[in-house]
C-alpha cells in the first residue's frame, strides 16, 4: 500500500483564514476558508490590522473544523505546512505562529511554503505536472511569468513593474462603484460590452516579459473623470470590456512570447485573476493556435483565491524535497522566487 502523507496546511497571507488537510499533495480531505470580505468592503480594500485581528479570531476554529471534516486527528498528520510569505506581515505571523504551536505540541515537521508556489500547485489538483513548464501567476498582488525547469525550481522571467493585474481591477472597480473585490463583477460586465475605448497595452511589444498596469489604470480613471466633468454617461459594460481586453491582450501576448522562447511541456494558469473567464477563454484560443504542442492546466475556479489546499499541495512537494524550518521561522512579507536573467 502506498505511503499516506497528510499535510495540515495554513494560509493567512491576506484576508482569508484557511486550514486544510491534504493527502499526498493531490487529494483534498478538507479545505476550510473563513473569508473577511464583508469586513473590508466598506474600506474599498484590505486593512492589514483588521485582517490580522480576524485571523486571530478564526484560526483555531478553522483548525478544529478542518481536522473534523477530514476525519483525522493530530496523530494522523505527517507534517504542517504554512505560508510564510509573501503577504501582509501581521496576517502571515498569525498563520506562522499557529503552525509553530501545532508542530511543537505534536512533534511534527514544519514546512515553510511560498504563497505563489501554492497558487501554482493549485493546478495540480486538475492533472499531473510535466516539466519543464511555464506558469502565468496572476493574483491581487502579483503578476508573474515563472519558468520551472523541474519540480521545486522556480525562476521568474517576467513580473509586474507596478500594479498587479488584480490590483488594477480593484482600483478601477472603485471608480465604477463596484464593491471590493471587483474582479468578478468587472469580468461579468466585460462579457456584455465591447472594446470601444482602446486603452493602452503597456509594454506589450517590448523585448521582455514584464508587465505594467499602472498606465492602464490611469487612462481608465482619466477617461471616466473627464466624462463626468462633461456630464457624459459612459457605458459601464464597454468600459469594463475595454479595460479587460487591454489586460488580457498583454497577459496573453507576453505568455505566448515566453513560450516561443522557452520550450516547455506545459503551461499553468493560476492565481486569483486566473478565475477570469475572459483570460481563460483567450489562453484556450491562443494555446490551440500558437502552441498546440504544449499542454495547459488551469487552477480550479474554487482554488484560484487564497486557500490552504493549495499550500498543502505545495507543502507536500517541499516536504518531499526536505524543506524543513525550525521554531525561528518568521514571516517574510516580500518573499519572491529568484529572478532569471533573460538574455
Amino acid at each position: 500500500m502506498a505511503e499516506r502523507t497528510l499535510i495540515l496546511a495554513f494560509e493567512t497571507s491576506c484576508d482569508e483564514t484557511s486550514v486544510a488537510v491534504v493527502e499526498n499533495g493531490t487529494k483534498i480531505l478538507s479545505n476550510v476558508v473563513a473569508t473577511q470580505i464583508d469586513s473590508h468592503q466598506r474600506f474599498g480594500g484590505v486593512v492589514p490590522e483588521v485582517a490580522s485581528r480576524h485571523h486571530i479570531e478564526w484560526i483555531t476554529r478553522c483548525v478544529d473544523q478542518s481536522l473534523e471534516e477530514a476525519g483525522v486527528g493530530y496523530g494522523d498528520i505527517t507534517a504542517v505546512a504554512v505560508t510564510y510569505g509573501p503577504g501582509l506581515v501581521g496576517s502571515l505571523l498569525v498563520g506562522v505562529t499557529a503552525a509553530k504551536v501545532v508542530t511543537w505540541a505534536h512533534h511534527l515537521p514544519l514546512i515553510p511554503v511560498n504563497h505563489m508556489a501554492g497558487h501554482l500547485y493549485a493546478a495540480r489538483y486538475v492533472g499531473e505536472f510535466m516539466y519543464p513548464q511555464m506558469a502565468l501567476l496572476v493574483s491581487g498582488g502579483h503578476t508573474e511569468l515563472v519558468y520551472m525547469p523541474k519540480e521545486h525550481e522556480y525562476e521568474i522571467i517576467g513580473e509586474t513593474r507596478d500594479d498587479a493585474a488584480g490590483e488594477a481591477y480593484d482600483k478601477i472597480g472603485r471608480v465604477l462603484g463596484v464593491n471590493y473585490p471587483a474582479g468578478k463583477t468587472i469580468d461579468e460586465w466585460a462579457a456584455q460590452g465591447h472594446d470601444t475605448f482602446h486603452f493602452p497595452r503597456a509594454m506589450e511589444k517590448e523585448a521582455n516579459y514584464d508587465f505594467s498596469f499602472s498606465g492602464l489604470k490611469s487612462a481608465f480613471i482619466n477617461t471616466v473623470h473627464n466624462a463626468d466633468q462633461r456630464g457624459e454617461q459612459l457605458n459601464k459594460y464597454d468600459l469594463a470590456a475595454s479595460f479587460q481586453q487591454s489586460v488580457v491582450d498583454v497577459l496573453a501576448e507576453k505568455t505566448m512570447r515566453a513560450l516561443d522562447r522557452y520550450p516547455v511541456k506545459q503551461l499553468i494558469l493560476a492565481g486569483g485573476v486566473a478565475a477570469n473567464h475572459g483570460l481563460r477563454t483567450r489562453l484556450d484560443h491562443d494555446m490551440a493556435k500558437y502552441h498546440p504542442e504544449v499542454g495547459m492546466l488551469q487552477a480550479p475556479l474554487k482554488l484560484c483565491g487564497d486557500n490552504a489546499a493549495m499550500i498543502g499541495a505545495a507543502g507536500y512537494v517541499d516536504y518531499q524535497h526536505g524543506d524543513h524550518a525550525g521554531m525561528d521561522l518568521n514571516a517574510v512579507p516580500g518573499l519572491m522566487f529568484k529572478r532569471m536573467e533573460v538574455k
